[in-house]
Formats: structure tokens, C-alpha cells, sequence
């Protein structure tokens, strides 16, 4: 039921969205009938194509031709994305202009007299001018988009954070964690990403590797050939998974022991002791946020996770939502390691990314807890980043 609401939302406001950029763009524009119709057509099918394949893959129909049209639908929403910001910058503009035109005509206080043809030279100046600007922004949101792209697909760049942590012993003084989250192997996101980041992972002489969930789109049938890679991921003391939402919406146990048998401990509200010399790491994980909605023993919970630890000079909580850092600092934990977020991926919509988080990038305080949150390894929906890089974080601890 849930998934059907949000489907019908769904449709509705990207509907909206397109209604208002066809009146806007091709209300003005002189086109023929034939130019016209494509122009609709291609729309209707952003439109529709994104939860046409998402109701597909929820049948169990996941092919190359689902695949095709979940890259063109999901490429043309981040296009009609740019088209709608620009035309509300365009828009905006124009009604302070013309709000200007009218307190300045009201001051002028001038009285034309005669008859006077320069509203219809004005119309048809407005006119070309409109669809001049009209062009430029169909222009724009085209290199945008391009741009965005290139920069989604490209293999990501390591980010070194140092997070200083208090009585650090110094057997644990520059302990190296990589962190990758929301990879969102999907119907855009293949193997020879997932190997790529691999590759980089492997270069960095990981003490231990964190995947903190939202690993896949899609299911452990279709998927299971482009995760394969990560088998391969080295580090010292372990690599660590903790589940996020979209493993919910994807088949999540099926998903837990696929991530098993590629050598991750996966963590369900429970922890790990890690040591190094004479220094000990409690690494505890808890599931998703959102999990208990799926499954009620799968409730997220901080205080479970910290459930018969030993003692530990450093407590590390991996969350996949930052949203965790209220219970996480509750429970004791001296550093949150999470995703969810991706920075909030693209412009415009990464201004409003903080609005459903506490904290969208970074790393952060909160009462004795620091978090750290990845901008992501990947990408979710549209294939594009723009103004929010990718990462895989190598995280140092240092002595405070």
C-alpha cells in the first residue's frame, strides 16, 4: 500500500513538474505540430519511465530493457530537475523585474499622449527575447546534466579525515578506517564500478573497511555478478557492513547473507572488539533507521548494540543514518560513522538535504559523540552529482 501511494506521489508531482515546464518552454516556442508532439512525448516518458521500472523490478522483471529505460528515465528527471531550477530562477527574475517596471512607472507619473505602437514592439521584443532565455536555459540544463554525468560516473576520489579522539592510545594513533557507503549497485551502477572502487580501497592500507549500508537497487539475482568484486576488499582487521534502507526495499536478508558470503561481519545491533597492541576498539552496527518497519527484529538501536561490550579505549557506532546520533550519544558512543545523505547529491536539491538529517555532511559534534557523514561512493536516482563529490573516506584516528 505504501509503495503504491508513494508511486501515485510520485507521478503527481514530477506530473506537476512537467506540466509547468511544457506551459513555460513550449507555450512561447513556435514549433509545429510534429515538433511539439516529440517534445510532450519525450516528457511523458521521464515522467513515467522511473516508476515503470521501479513496479517492474517489484515483479521480478529485471532485464537489459528495464535497465535501458531506468538510465534514460532517471538521466532525463536530473535534466528536467535543471530545467525546472533554472526556469524558477528565470521567473523569479522576471517578477522583480516587473514589479520594478511598475513602482518606477508610478513615480514617473508620466502621461504618454498619442497613439503609441510601442506595446506590440515591446510584445514582440518580450517575445524573442523569452525564447531566447528559453533556449539558453534548455542549453544549460543540457551541460549540467552532461557535467553531472561525468562527474557520477567517474571513479570516486579519497577524502582523509583525521578525527581526533581523547586518551587514544597510541597502539590506536593513526588507525586507518575506509569507509564506503550508498554505492547503489543498480540498473546505472554496474561491476566495473564496484571494481573500481575496490581498486582504491585496497591501495590504502585499511586497518579495517566500513560499508554503511544502501549497497544495493535491486535484487541479489540481478546484482549479484556487479557486487561480486567487493569479495576482494582487504584490510587488516575486518571489513564491517551495516544494513540501510535500501537493502529494505531490495530483499534485505537475502542481502545480509550475500554480503556475508563476500567476507563482511554484518552487524545487526551488535558489536565487535577490535585490537591492535594494547589498544581495543569496540565496533558496534546497527540496522537501519527505518528497519523495524520491515522487520520488527530488525528495530535500529543504538543501546542494544552496545549490549555486553568489553572495555574499549575507542567506541565506534557504524549507523547508516545520521538521524542515530541521538541514541548513539545516549548510549556512549565516542564517534558515529554514517551515509544516507549524499550530500545531498546534486544542486538544488543538496540546500535541502538538512532538512529530514540533523547533519548532512562532515564531521560534526553532538554532546561527547563526533559523527562523522559520507557525501557517498555512488549515487541514488538520477545519475549525476553536481556540487556534492563522491568519496571513499579514509578515516584516521589521532590522539586529541
Amino acid at each position: 500500500m505504501k509503495f503504491i501511494v508513494f508511486t501515485i506521489a510520485f507521478i503527481v508531482v514530477v506530473g506537476l513538474t512537467a506540466w509547468y515546464v511544457v506551459r513555460q518552454l513550449l507555450g512561447p516556442a513556435k514549433l509545429n505540430r510534429r515538433r511539439r508532439a516529440v517534445a510532450i512525448s519525450a516528457i511523458v516518458f521521464i515522467v513515467l519511465a522511473t516508476p515503470v521500472t521501479v513496479i517492474f523490478r517489484g515483479f521480478g522483471i529485471e532485464n537489459l530493457a528495464v535497465d535501458i529505460m531506468a538510465w534514460f528515465g532517471y538521466t532525463g528527471l536530473g535534466f528536467l530537475s535543471f530545467v525546472l531550477t533554472l526556469l524558477v530562477i528565470r521567473d523569479s527574475i522576471r517578477l522583480l523585474s516587473a514589479a520594478f517596471r511598475k513602482i518606477q512607472k508610478r513615480l514617473s507619473r508620466k502621461v504618454a499622449g498619442g497613439k503609441d505602437n510601442s506595446d506590440t514592439l515591446d510584445h514582440d521584443r518580450r517575445r524573442f527575447l523569452l525564447n531566447s532565455v528559453n533556449t539558453g536555459i534548455l542549453a544549460s540544463a543540457g551541460v549540467f546534466t552532461g557535467y553531472g554525468v561525468a562527474e557520477a560516473k567517474q571513479i570516486p576520489g579519497v577524502k582523509k579525515v583525521l578525527i581526533p579522539i581523547k586518551g587514544l592510545p597510541p597502539d590506536l594513533n593513526g588507525f586507518r578506517i575506509v569507509q564506503i557507503t550508498d554505492i547503489h549497485v543498480s540498473p546505472t551502477i554496474k561491476r566495473s564500478f564496484v571494481q573500481g572502487v575496490v581498486d582504491v580501497v585496497n591501495n590504502l592500507s585499511a586497518d579495517m573497511v566500513a560499508l554503511t549500508g544502501d549497497l544495493v537497487d535491486g535484487s541479489v539475482k540481478r546484482l549479484d555478478y556487479d557486487v561480486d568484486p567487493l569479495k576482494l576488499i582487504r584490510s587488516k582487521h575486518g571489513n564491517f557492513f551495516v544494513t540501510g534502507n535500501h537493502e529494505y526495499y531490495s530483499g534485505a536478508l537475502d542481502w545480509i547473507e550475500k554480503v556475508r558470503a563476500l567476507g563482511f561481519t554484518v552487524l545487526l545491533n551488535e558489536n565487535h572488539l577490535i585490537t591492535r597492541g594494547q589498544g581495543r576498539i569496540l565496533l558496534a552496527g546497527v540496522t537501519d533507521y527505518r528497519a523495524g518497519r520491515f522487520y520488527e527484529n530488525h528495530q535500529s538501536d543504538p543501546f542494544k548494540a552496545m549490549a555486553g561490550a568489553q572495555p574499549a579505549h575507542v567506541k565506534i557506532l557504524l549507523a547508516h543514518q545520521p538521524k542515530s546520533i541521538f541514541d548513539a550519544a545516549g548510549a556512549g558512543f565516542d564517534l558515529q560513522i554514517s551515509g544516507h545523505t549524499h550530500g545531498g547529491q546534486f544542486y538544488p536539491w543538496n540546500l535541502f538535504a538538512g532538512i529530514a538529517q540533523p547533519f548532512v555532511k562532515g564531521l560534526h559534534q553532538y554532546q561527547n559523540t563526533q559523527i562523522y557523514i559520507s557525501g557517498g561512493t555512488g549515487y541514488w536516482g538520477p545519475p549525476i552529482r553536481l556540487g556534492s563529490p563522491s568519496e571513499i573516506t579514509l578515516i584516521k584516528l589521532v590522539s586529541a
